[in-house]
């Protein structure tokens, strides 16, 4: 049987502030990035065997 999720805890003091800070700061993936991760998505794809 599956354990209880507990509560999440609460960010107070210089987390919360980091967290906020970061979270506006968000900095979209370059379309170089987009590539790479396109490429390495597309060759994991390739030696991937999944029992169906």
């Amino acid at each position: 049987m599956a354990k209880p999720i507990k509560e999440t805890p609460f960010l107070s003091g210089k987390d919360a502030k980091d967290f906020v800070k970061e979270n506006k700061e968000v900095v979209k993936a370059s379309e170089e990035e987009k590539k790479e991760i396109r490429a390495s998505y597309e060759a994991l794809k390739e030696i991937a065997q999944f029992a169906i």
